[in-house]
């Protein structure tokens, strides 16, 4: 790394993003270029020392940022280099993390934070090697998740991240926000890939049957069991076991469930033998561990087991500019292979845009199932929809006390004042509630924090 000031080059096919970057970096601090294709980019870097690489990943030549990245990693290996894009999924981020990139950051990105990400990529470029991952030519498997905010893009990291790794995961988040998804992205895009996903929901089998299924039982153990049977955990000998809405398992069953992680060993209902097992274990809850253990349901040392890596799966509320997505996503996923999906007019999407989804992805895809079923005319209206979602409207809120709706624009303001008066208004109408503050604003709590951290204003 240089002494002097930190060389960085920005690397993507749009002049005015580039430009941007530059007068950016070169305000921090750093000596400063661009270039507009992947091609251009080797040339430079052949030309000159480089400190920081940062790339569009689609661009429209030959050489996009992932075919950089490769060239990089295997002639460059000590220089970081950090990836944007504004097409983010789960097969792109597993790329760039097996590739070697640094980070993966969502357009339209925060300038701040790709700053720190940066400044975090210059500290250890002079401490970290970094070697190129082979990375398998077949076409990755889609895991099923759709979107493309930050919340997700960081979602789809942490899954490019645990893949390969033995240790167990814990899924957290609400009910369909798409916990199974994200276990099955693990298991698609790690080592045992080619063996058994087998997945349980815990709280949909009582503890005797459960434990049947999950630990075997051998002949004659209970009334019924006429024969030996294998449990999950042997079905799925090498391969990955999913338990969804783990707290819900019974202390009897913890217990046995901790053997397994410890001692990677079982003994069946009436065995008398253990059994060794090699598995991975995914967990998944729609409930707060941390409350669990506080309440005595669940075992402390079972979530240290489990919560080696936690992945929490933001509500859809929170993550409003991917509905848009998921729409087109489900329209397709639902229409027979014979048939155009039909449309979505302007009415119908904002309707979809305003409800409050408390069944968060599975609720907004039952939705559209049933949309795409009764609809004949080949564009989805608001007759489409059902009562509720279509009904569904915010409750209206008073502006703060002494606050008229025409002080927000009086003596002609900046932009950015007439947004801070905006939020310190949404925040005094709602007492405060940062939560009902974001869904209004239609942002997510951590822009909201970011926003009044930006002004000044205390949260």
């Amino acid at each position: 790394m240089s002494l002097e000031s930190p060389r960085l080059m920005i690397v993507d096919d749009d002049p005015v993003t580039c430009e941007l970057l530059c007068e950016v970096f070169a305000a921090e601090g750093f000596t400063s270029r661009f270039v507009q294709s992947g091609e251009a980019a080797m040339v430079s870097l052949a030309d000159g020392a480089l400190d920081v690489l940062v790339s569009d990943i689609r661009m429209k030549t030959p050489v996009d940022g992932l075919a950089l990245l490769d060239h990089v990693r295997h002639e460059y290996p000590r220089l970081p280099v950090v990836l944007m894009t504004a097409f983010g999924s789960v097969e792109t981020a597993i790329r760039a993390v097996k590739q070697g990139a640094f980070d993966y950051v969502s357009k339209p990105f925060d300038i701040d934070a790709l700053v720190a990400t940066v400044r975090r990529a210059l500290a250890t470029s002079s401490s970290v090697q970094c070697a190129p991952t082979t990375i398998e030519d077949a076409e990755p498997q889609t895991a099923g998740l759709v979107g493309r905010t930050p919340p997700m893009l960081e979602v789809y990291k942490m899954i490019a991240r645990v893949a390969d790794s033995p240790a167990a995961v814990l899924i957290t988040g609400e009910s369909g926000t798409g916990k199974e998804l994200v276990a099955r992205a693990i298991h698609v895009h790690g080592p045992r890939h080619s063996e058994p996903f087998v997945a349980v929901n815990c709280g949909a089998l009582t503890e005797t049957l459960l434990e049947s299924e999950l630990f075997g039982h051998v002949k004659g153990s209970f009334t019924g069991a006429v024969a030996n049977k294998p449990g999950i955990f042997e079905q799925a000998r090498r391969g990955t076991v999913f338990l969804d809405e783990i707290s819900e398992m019974s202390p009897g069953l913890q217990v046995k469930l901790l053997r397994i992680l410890q001692e990677r060993e079982l003994v069946p209902v009436g065995g008398a033998f253990p059994i060794s097992v090699d598995v991975r274990v995914i967990a998944a809850s729609n409930r707060d561990p941390e409350m669990l253990v506080a309440t005595e349901n669940f075992r402390r040392d079972l979530l240290y087991r489990l919560n080696v890596i936690n992945i929490h799966l933001p509500p859809l509320r929170e993550r409003r500019e991917d509905i848009s997505l998921l729409v087109t996503h489900f329209l397709h996923k639902h229409t027979p292979a014979q048939r155009t999906p039909p449309q979505l007019d302007n009415a119908a999407l904002a309707c979809l845009n305003r409800f409050p989804w408390p069944g968060n992805v599975r609720e907004l895809e039952n939705v559209i199932e049933r949309a795409v079923t009764l609809n004949r005319s080949g564009v989805i209206g608001l007759a489409d929809l059902p009562q509720k979602v279509c009904g569904a409207e915010l409750e209206p809120l008073p502006l703060a006390p002494g606050i008229e709706p025409g002080t927000l624009f009086a003596e002609l303001p900046s932009l950015e004042e007439v947004q801070r008066r905006y939020l310190l208004c949404v925040l005094e109408a709602t007492g405060g509630n940062r939560k009902r503050a974001a869904e209004i604003m239609n942002v997510n709590r951590k822009t909201l924090y970011r926003m009044a951290e930006r002004y000044g204003i205390d949260r």
